[in-house]
Order: structure tokens, then C-alpha cells, then sequence
């Protein structure tokens, strides 16, 4: 039940930071939600890396089908040198993915930290 709180909190704070600050504030949500809700830093990493992950991906595919994928498209023949949207779309939710669930992570250790010292 904490994990899935997590991860719906880690979401929510994600997308309302994501709305007013840089990108990289995603990182900061997962470091909050996983500082106060303290868990395993393995449980925390895999709650950060899920909730920014089904965030970014919700929102990039809103974005690109809004538009047709025509930003997508030509975005995939530069970068993969094929023309994938989808996989862009993945790629894009891994980044952010990986950036929340290491923010997570790092709000989980310097929890156990603060609880041990």
C-alpha cells in the first residue's frame, strides 16, 4: 500500500512541479515523497523510476498524438535514425524514469541516514 501511495504522490508532485519549474524538478518530487514515506532504498528507486515513468509517458504520448506524431517522427529520424515515434515515446519515459527513481533514491538513503547517525 506505501508503494503505491508512492508512486501516485511521486506522479502528482511530479506533474505539478512539471508545471512550473524545469524538467529536472522530477528528481526533487521523487526525493520529497521518498524522504517522508521512508522505505527500502531498492523499494524507493523502483517507486520514483514508476511514477515519473508512467507520468512522462502519459504526457509525451498526449502530446505527440495531439500533433499527429509529427513532431515525434521527424524528432525519431534524427536522433534513432528510424522513423519510430514509439520507441522516442519509451525512450523519453525511461529518461525520466531513471531521473526520478535516482532522486527517490536518494531521499530514501539520506533518510536511513538521518535515522541511523
Amino acid at each position: 500500500m506505501k508503494f503505491l501511495v508512492s508512486v501516485l504522490l511521486t506522479a502528482l508532485l511530479g506533474f505539478s512541479l512539471g508545471l512550473y519549474f524545469p524538467w529536472w524538478t522530477v528528481a526533487l518530487s521523487g526525493f520529497a515523497v521518498n524522504y517522508f514515506l521512508f522505505q527500502k532504498p531498492l523499494i524507493a528507486f523502483a517507486s520514483g523510476f514508476l511514477g515519473i515513468f508512467i507520468l512522462w509517458g502519459i504526457i509525451t504520448m498526449m502530446r505527440s498524438i495531439a500533433n499527429d506524431h509529427i513532431l515525434a517522427h521527424r524528432i525519431s529520424l534524427m536522433i534513432l535514425k528510424k522513423d519510430n515515434p514509439n520507441l522516442l515515446i519509451a525512450l523519453s519515459a525511461l529518461i525520466g524514469g531513471l531521473v526520478g527513481g535516482m532522486g527517490a533514491l536518494c531521499g530514501s538513503l539520506l533518510r536511513k541516514t538521518r535515522l541511523t547517525a
